[in-house]
């Protein structure tokens, strides 16, 4: 088992860059649906992973089913779901996975300008929180 997994959009990646000892499955911009057909065939357990999804999923998309579909997968000592900042809705869906997981919500500490993506200091003490 890995010690630590980073999985999800540019906010997880900008997280793997202050936790260069994670393996990181990201990519900038991925939807939950995209990013499970890329990357769920890859072994998703560590002693901690870190999730962040959602933020650029379409209002269309079942995000729920997508979420959930990654959580079945995930087995790992403590994992953390990074809220995402817009989508009330889907904040709420993040809310439920993880409280019935019993699993920690990290909420962004300081945003950047663009009110989505943590800034540099946000990123440091993001990575801080998940050690």
């Amino acid at each position: 088992m890995l010690d630590c997994l980073i999985l999800g959009d540019s906010i997880a990646q900008g997280i793997s860059t202050v936790r260069k000892e994670c393996v990181a499955y990201v990519q900038s911009g991925i939807n939950s649906r995209n990013w499970n057909n890329k990357y769920i065939v890859k072994d998703l357990s560590a002693d901690t992973v870190i999730i962040s999804l959602g933020t650029n999923d379409p209002e269309t998309m079942n995000t729920f089913k997508e979420l959930l579909s990654l959580r079945e997968l995930v087995a790992g000592g403590k994992v953390f779901w990074i809220m995402p900042p817009i989508k009330p809705a889907v904040q709420d869906m993040v809310r439920i996975i993880a409280r019935n997981y019993k699993d920690t919500i990290l909420e962004i500490p300081e945003l950047s300008k663009d009110k989505v993506h943590p800034t540099g200091r946000g990123y440091k003490i993001l990575g801080d929180m998940t050690k």
